[in-house]
Parts: C-alpha cells; sequence; structure tokens
C-alpha cells in the first residue's frame, strides 16, 4: 500500500477535502447537532458549535499522517461541508480500508454519499493500492447498505451482535469491493 494522505479529490458535484478548523459552524449545522443523523453512529449530536470545533482540531492534527484519510464532503453549488467520509478502520495485513461516512438530513437520497463514497474508493483502490474497501451498517439504517450496493459493494453477511452504536447492541451488515471486482466495473 502506497498510503497518500487526504488528497483532494473531486466529482462532477463534489469537493473532498481536508477540513479546515473555519469548518466548524457549518458542521455543527449541517450535521452533527442533528441526532437523527447520528442516530446509527458512534458519537452523539454535538451540542454547541465549540464541540464541533474541538473535534474538527482533533482531526485537522491527524492530517499529517500519510496513513490518515478523512474529507469533508463539499457540493460545488453549496460551498461549505455538509458531512464526512473518512477511513475509520485499516487492516494493514490484507490492505483493507473501512469506510465510514454520515451528511446531514437536507441532503438524503441526492446522491451525494453515493458519489462521494465511489470516488473514495476509486482513490483507495486505484492510487492507495487497497486490495479491498469494506464498510458496515445498523440493518434498521437500510440507505447505508443502499448506498453501499449502488457503489459496487458486494453484500458478505450480517454479523450479529457485534457492533455498538447510539442505539446500544447492534447487527451489522457487512459490504465490501474488492480490487479486482473494482477494476472489471
Amino acid at each position: 500500500m502506497n498510503h497518500l494522505g487526504t488528497k483532494i479529490l473531486k466529482t462532477d458535484r463534489l469537493l473532498l477535502r481536508p477540513f479546515e478548523l473555519t469548518d466548524a459552524e457549518a458542521m455543527y449545522r449541517n450535521w452533527a447537532s442533528d441526532p437523527e443523523v447520528t442516530r446509527f453512529l458512534t458519537w452523539p449530536a454535538h451540542s454547541s458549535p465549540e464541540v464541533s470545533a474541538k473535534v474538527l482540531s482533533d482531526w485537522v492534527g491527524q492530517y499529517e499522517k500519510p496513513e490518515y484519510y478523512h474529507w469533508a464532503i463539499v457540493p460545488t453549488e453549496i460551498r461549505e461541508p455538509i458531512g464526512s467520509i473518512a477511513v475509520v478502520g485499516f487492516d494493514s495485513r490484507i490492505g483493507q480500508p473501512e469506510v465510514g461516512y454520515c451528511i446531514g438530513k437536507r441532503l438524503w437520497r441526492h446522491g451525494y454519499v453515493s458519489e462521494a463514497l465511489s470516488r473514495v474508493i476509486d482513490f483507495l483502490i486505484g492510487e492507495v493500492g487497497a486490495s479491498r474497501v469494506g464498510s458496515w451498517h445498523d440493518p434498521r439504517n437500510p440507505g447505508s447498505g443502499a448506498v453501499m450496493r449502488k457503489c459496487g459493494m458486494i453484500y458478505e453477511g450480517t454479523l450479529r451482535q457485534a457492533d455498538w452504536n447510539n442505539q446500544g447492541i447492534c447487527d451489522a451488515d457487512v459490504y465490501a469491493i474488492l480490487a479486482e471486482e473494482w477494476r472489471r466495473a
């Protein structure tokens, strides 16, 4: 694997870029303060823009590491972050990054997350050299699985009571795309 860090990535409608400290207000307003957005995540909704600023400070401090991948999802017509997508786990033995994402509720079902995930998969396999890219979701959040399938990820099974989120202990529907599947697509 050739770790490249959080490089700027573009799609037709999106700019995926490193977060900046000045993104705190947009982060708080657009997704991090909404309990419905964080319902199936592992962190609670932010109680203030200051909490978002503290989180961003930690993220921004990680960007010097070449194995750190965390992007702000910025639609070109909106020009501010509406969500995030990141490598949330990494198994270097098999070259598998695991990707997680979230986006503000008002922009659900606009295709932004699918577009971002597809571009991140392209980057992780095509440039970083991952052998597979994985992700998972709580089965009670089927929209997340739809995003994964739309991006060519294949459902591999459900791990029973194998994860935890703001709903407590939960099952995890596991998806992945192998490098050879990505090359054929």
